[in-house]
């Protein structure tokens, strides 16, 4: 072979999967449950269900010799129940809210759903064992499950939300609030895409740009990040964006207000933003560059935005990171705001936006 295990687990990360926690009852009515995304369907008619369990698992003699098992499929929510069974010790049950199912197995509450089954057949794989359970009982919850892929947990979403389209040709735009769905379900990723840096999303609101998520990361710009913050449309890079991407008719008079205001208190524009502006169509990403601490992170502060169209081609959205400007360098070209704008690009393809030329 030309590869190890650590490799063939990253290719195999590249199939996301669902999670379940399988539970089952030894002779005694000891409860066991661990959690594993090797769960698959494989008949309807008869009703067959897999699973697969490391032979060196701690439970794995109570799975071996018992008669039943649930297929408990985790909810989003339940992040927490699939690492508390994940780990190994006696007290997995400990605070999980559970009730018995069919021959008192434990069906765990809150599951997007569960399968509950008679083992029917047990087969070596290597140095797992696949069990084949034949389905007795289902339910159903109106609740979102929980993904996994590539070493992490992940969120579930439909991929045309209801309203994808190949081409604007004669076709509305996907609403706003659909848009702003799928965007939050991607910053987590978009966030290790460019290096654990603040992330933000921002929305064109009633009183202009407007931050409506921020995404955790390891190097948080400041403690005082907060969503509903409308930006400055002049200023930030978030607020250039919009002026550069958006229609013109939609963001005129805010930015006319905004330099209006800007020249009462003492501070004219002199064309500076025109000069931004023009920047930041030609690079298809807006910038600002921090000259003074920030009054709200109370650091210096480097920052870009991408604009997120739809199949319309309006711009519906803004991908925002801002960092300190040590750790983030002003270039155009560099590996932050590059990745950026593949990534907003990417978001404006599963939008149906198709770019002209």
């Amino acid at each position: 072979m030309n590869f190890d295990s650590r490799q063939l687990r990253q290719v195999l990360g590249a199939f996301p999967t669902g999670v379940t926690v399988v539970t089952t009852l030894d002779s005694a009515g000891k409860p066991y449950g661990v959690t594993a995304n090797s769960f698959s369907s494989v008949s309807l008619d008869p009703p067959l269900i897999l699973w697969s369990q490391s032979m060196t698992s701690s439970s794995h003699p109570a799975f071996r010799d018992a008669e039943r098992f649930v297929v408990n499929i985790m909810a989003d929510d339940q992040v927490h129940v699939a690492n508390q069974f994940a780990k190994s010790g006696d007290d997995k049950f400990c605070g999980v809210p559970v009730r018995p199912g069919l021959g008192g197995v434990p069906v765990i509450d809150g599951s997007a759903a569960h399968l509950e089954c008679v083992k029917v057949a047990a087969y070596p794989g290597g140095d797992h064992i696949v069990f084949i359970g034949r389905v007795e009982h289902i339910e159903r919850a109106r609740r979102d499950s929980l993904a996994f892929g590539d070493g992490r947990y992940k969120v579930t979403f439909a991929h045309d939300l209801g309203g994808h389209v190949s081409s604007p040709e004669g076709a509305a735009s996907l609403p706003a609030l659909e848009a702003v769905r799928m965007a939050s379900a991607a910053l987590p990723q978009i966030c290790e895409e460019i290096g654990q840096r603040t992330l933000g999303l921002a929305v064109w609101g009633n009183h202009g740009p407007t931050i409506v998520r921020w995404e955790p990361s390891r190097q948080p710009v400041s403690p005082s990040l907060q969503a509903g913050v409308v930006v400055s449309l002049t200023q930030s890079a978030t607020g250039r964006a919009f002026a550069a991407f958006m229609d013109p008719g939609a963001t005129a008079s805010a930015v006319a207000r905004e330099l209006e205001t800007r020249a009462m208190s003492g501070e004219p524009d002199d064309g500076h933003l025109a000069t931004r502006i023009a920047e930041a169509r030609a690079h298809g990403i807006a910038r600002s560059v921090g000259e003074a601490p920030s009054l709200r992170h109370q650091v210096i502060v480097n920052a870009f935005s991408a604009p997120v169209f739809d199949a319309s081609g309006q711009m519906v959205l803004a991908l925002s990171t801002t960092c300190r400007a040590d750790l983030l360098a002003p270039d155009w070209d560099g590996p932050v705001p590059t990745a950026l704008l593949q990534a907003a690009r990417k978001l404006s393809a599963r939008l149906g936006h198709v770019p002209q030329g």
